[in-house]
């Protein structure tokens, strides 16, 4: 499980298709996409993420391509 500033973070990793994206809240977005990465490649998919500002919020979007 991710833990953003303490927050658990749950991602669906199931549910996740090829192309599919999620959004995780976070200021400091490298360990996170260091963390999604590496759980991704464990479960077998290739995960691209960006640091974005969504709604106001900046955070990381994770896209799985593959």
């Amino acid at each position: 499980m991710l833990t953003v500033l303490g927050l658990p973070i749950k991602i669906e990793w199931d549910q996740l298709e090829v192309k599919g994206s999620f959004f995780v809240p976070c200021l400091d977005s490298a360990p996170v996409a260091d963390f999604i990465k590496s759980e991704g490649a464990r479960r077998g998919y290739k995960m691209i993420c960006k640091q974005v500002v969504e709604k106001g919020r900046y955070g990381l979007r994770a896209w799985r391509t593959g």
